[in-house]
């Protein structure tokens, strides 16, 4: 019996020649899952297809043969000039469509329609770029599916997000009077699932962070007077069970960054943290007495969710403190390049 993508190889919606819709994947080592999503794209229901450009960064497992033999524009970069900005920048570059919808190599399209729902709010031509709804996949952990379900792309309404429109100097006043949490949810934005108007692109490219560079870009056009959307008619599956370690690391870098854009100071002190971690044991204890687990699952999850917690608000801390603690101390300087590579 042929795999999904055996059946769907080099055929279905996927292109790799110009059209008005291109979808950008970066990739390394995508394995089954990315192999799904292929067969998930060939079924998109869009006229005329989309052009597919896939940009590998070294894969060993056969993701760049798999790209290529579903029909897609394969792009090769070594895997040491990876870089969240730049390498979507590059295979932007090297894509066709006014549209350029992006998505991670794990996150599966919930039905034919994604793509077209995606790209219906440009009928507005006010709009700069427009991101997607996510969900947790079946198999996710109870904390994580919890976290996620308080990320603002999980929201059930449209919205549309714009200061000033077409007016850079009255955008930037009223980013300025915002409260630092209101600049940041302002500008939210994610790359797991979103697309961008070529012509915006060409005026404001990503810039070439190692993280975030979905939210900067959300901000800079937000202050050029542009609008960014949210569509949950489109629609992703999208979660992947993570280590303690890694989850530390990934929120040290995103109150990194929130500190730095939108000056958010979530956790102020190291009384804040231990306050915190006393908080978020009591919601997670409460989430997991409510959760469909069984005896041993729950008393597993219970114990993780103590350390979790921790560590948890000790990244928050850590992570905005660091642009003044770099500056300061050497030692913090070699803490901060550690934890932050390879995120």
């Amino acid at each position: 019996m042929e795999s999904p993508l055996e059946e769907h190889s080099g055929h279905g919606a996927i292109r790799a020649d110009a059209r008005p819709v291109s979808l950008v994947i970066p990739t390394w080592n995508g394995g089954e899952r990315f192999r799904e999503l292929l067969a998930v794209l060939a079924d998109q229901d869009i006229e005329g297809g989309f052009q597919l450009v896939v940009c590998d960064s070294g894969s060993s497992d056969g993701t760049d043969r798999a790209a290529e033999e579903a029909g897609a524009l394969l792009l090769r970069i070594p895997q040491s000039e990876f870089n969240h900005g730049r390498t979507r920048n590059h295979a932007i570059a090297h894509s066709a469509g006014e549209i350029v919808c992006l998505l991670t190599q794990d996150a599966v399209p919930m039905g034919a329609d994604y793509l077209r729902n995606l790209v219906a709010p440009y009928d507005n031509p006010r709009i700069d770029g427009v991101y997607a709804r996510q969900f947790p996949r079946p198999d996710c952990d109870p904390i994580l599916a919890e976290r996620l379900r308080q990320w603002s792309a999980t929201r059930n309404e449209p919205e549309l997000k714009v200061l000033a429109p077409g007016d850079p100097d009255g955008s930037a006043a009223l980013f300025r009077d915002l409260p630092p949490l209101e600049r940041y949810l302002s500008s939210a934005f994610d790359n797991v699932a979103s697309s961008v108007r070529r012509s915006s692109w060409e005026k404001i490219p990503y810039p070439e962070r190692s993280f975030g560079e979905d939210v900067a870009w959300a901000r800079a056009t937000l202050l050029a007077g542009g609008a960014i959307a949210f569509e949950p008619s489109a629609r992703v599956e999208h979660s992947h069970r993570i280590s303690i370690e890694r989850e530390f690391r990934r929120i040290y870098c995103d109150h990194r960054n929130l500190y730095e854009l939108f000056g958010l100071f979530n956790v102020p002190s190291w009384r804040a943290v231990w306050a915190g971690w006393k908080h978020q044991r009591r919601f997670y204890r409460e989430l997991l007495a409510a959760a469909e687990l069984s005896g041993p699952a729950r008393l597993a999850w219970r114990a993780y969710s103590i350390p979790y917690g921790l560590f948890e608000t000790a990244a928050q801390f850590l992570g905005a403190r660091s642009h003044w603690k770099t500056r300061e101390s050497r030692f913090w300087r070699w803490a901060d390049g550690r934890i932050r590579r390879g995120v």
